[in-house]
């Protein structure tokens, strides 16, 4: 288990575990999660990372994070903080003993830069990319009969939106992502269920543009595997667990897919 004290002015403090992480062998074998949502006040999510890293991966090939692996990143600035410097030590023990790490932007943390993929040992990874053959997303630009979730992501990605943002001081920054965590609440409790899950027409058009049969995405919190036929040929989709519920991952072992949930 991590650690965590608390100083005289209450702020907690995090250490990294004494833990060796070492390969066991060599395999064909990838592992891929999203919407882990870590943060300090998740400490059931935090030690089940802890155990997904230390029993699930060992061995891996390759480690895929396709968005949401914290609840909110406000700059690589930040990356050196006392709970995220413990979360980046964790991948950069992994990278170190063999398994390659590929980080993809959510719409949570796509503030992610260079420094947090240098610091953890990994990649950063395009929203999408095909990587051996499986199409790789967030999923979230698959939900496209939410109309407001859109624009609102147009402009989050925009440059200009992004430069203002980082510009501020870190504590401002962490209030103001505090404060559209609690609008954003509000506006999902609104919504109709149905236009926050993926639009069929998408998925099918991303299967032709990327030339491929299989699908990895997360971010809709709807975990289970869709099969569907596009164009005459047999397509696969996987939709990864989130960590406000149960959690979990996918493995692909010499392209043999097992959806896990714990």
């Amino acid at each position: 288990m991590y650690r965590s004290s608390r100083s005289s002015s209450s702020r907690r403090r995090w250490s990294a575990p004494n833990r060796r992480l070492t390969q066991l062998y060599p395999s064909l074998r990838s592992l891929y999660i999203s919407d882990l949502h870590l943060s300090e006040e998740r400490s059931e999510a935090n030690e089940r990372f802890f155990r997904f890293v230390e029993q699930d991966v060992k061995g891996a090939d390759a480690l895929y994070v396709l968005g949401d692996l914290f609840e909110y990143w406000i700059g690589d600035e930040d990356v050196g903080s006392s709970f995220n410097a413990v979360m980046v030590g964790f991948f950069r023990r992994l990278a170190d003993a063999g398994t390659k790490l590929y980080f993809m932007h959510g719409n949570r943390d796509f503030l992610f830069g260079e420094r947090f993929a240098r610091a953890a040992g990994g990649k950063l990874l395009a929203d999408p990319s095909v990587m051996d053959g499986v199409l790789l997303m967030h999923g979230d630009t698959l939900c496209t009969d939410d109309a407001d979730y859109q624009a609102w992501r147009r402009k989050a990605r925009s440059a200009e939106f992004q430069a203002d943002f980082l510009a501020k001081p870190l504590d401002e920054r962490r209030a103001v992502v505090h404060g559209l965590r609690e609008k954003s609440k509000e506006v999902i409790g609104a919504k109709p269920a149905d236009i926050m899950d993926v639009n069929e027409g998408a998925v099918r058009e991303a299967f032709r543009r990327h030339g491929v049969t299989r699908m990895v995405h997360g971010h809709t919190h709807r975990p289970g595997v869709h099969r569907l036929e596009v164009d005459g040929k047999r397509c696969e989709r996987f939709v990864l667990p989130d960590w406000y519920g149960r959690g979990g991952y996918l493995e692909i072992t010499k392209d043999k897919p097992k959806l896990v949930r714990w």
